[in-house]
């Protein structure tokens, strides 16, 4: 009869508690203890399982988060909440335990749910981003300096600016990438990236488009400017040098020809 008991106890949960019975169903994963250590099913007469949902969670900056925290003890003893973020309301039921995190703004954080039943502690883990993709991304017309291109390419109100890499693309091909990981602030931020292009003629006629990637370990957010065309244009200094060799060109042709006219008409009147 003892024997029994554990399988009628799990049957009467999973009759009582849905989410505990589809929990049951699937492949039940070994948690880790506070030191990092797997733990084995205890030695006493209820096993059990804590879960945390969701598992990852990304927000923008400022939000606030609801957790859920898990478990399949009959009667915990003790069931708490561990991290940097600043907590709010808690609502508790049979099996589950919500926690609100208010005001996320650290990028990178970590949530521990901590559950004691008949004397043995389990744990499980929530890692929450705060992020914002860019407002706008902005690609100016490309501007023709001597005989390079400049492109300059505008990201409006991102976070956090360190994991972000800005790519510029000309007809499908990379043209310039830079990672800004060297930015550790953590606010809202605008970034501007410049690069001249010596264009050749293949480039002309064809769309230049900055591209913007967020990788914030395993989520990657995507932006991108609306595409300009690289159009074929002439630079003022060097527009401004052929009009004053033509006009010089055509000085030295007017003073040639005056002297020739001139030669012309000594000779006639000698005759």
């Amino acid at each position: 009869m003892g024997s029994l008991f554990p399988l009628s106890l799990l049957l009467f949960l999973a009759a009582a508690y849905p989410g505990v019975g589809c929990a049951l169903g699937r492949r039940i994963k070994r948690t880790q203890g506070p030191k990092g250590s797997p733990l084995a099913p205890s030695g006493t007469s209820v096993p059990f399982w804590v879960r945390m949902s969701p598992e990852f969670v990304a927000v923008p900056p400022g939000r606030e988060v609801w957790l859920n925290c898990s478990n399949s003890c009959p009667q915990p003893q003790n069931s708490s909440l561990r991290t940097r973020l600043r907590q709010g309301k808690t609502l508790r039921g049979p099996g589950w335990v919500y926690y609100q995190l208010l005001d996320v703004r650290a990028w990178s954080s970590h949530a521990h749910c901590l559950v004691t039943c008949a004397g043995k502690t389990r744990w499980a883990i929530t890692r929450i981003t705060a992020y914002k993709p860019p407002h706008r991304v902005i690609l100016e017309p490309p501007v023709l300096k001597g005989r390079k291109y400049t492109l300059r390419c505008h990201v409006t109100h991102v976070f956090p600016v360190g994991h972000l890499v800005v790519t510029l693309r000309l007809g499908g091909r990379v043209i310039y990438s830079e990672s800004l990981e060297r930015y550790t602030h953590q606010d809202l931020a605008n970034v501007t990236l410049t690069y001249e292009f010596p264009a050749g003629p293949r480039d002309f006629w064809k769309p230049v488009i900055c591209h913007t990637r967020l990788n914030l370990e395993g989520l990657v957010v995507r932006n991108s400017s609306a595409p300009i065309t690289l159009m074929l244009a002439w630079s003022p200094a060097p527009t401004a040098l052929a009009s004053v060799s033509i006009a010089a060109l055509v000085g030295i042709l007017l003073a040639v020809g005056s002297v020739y006219l001139c030669k012309c008409l000594s000779m006639k009147s000698q005759a």
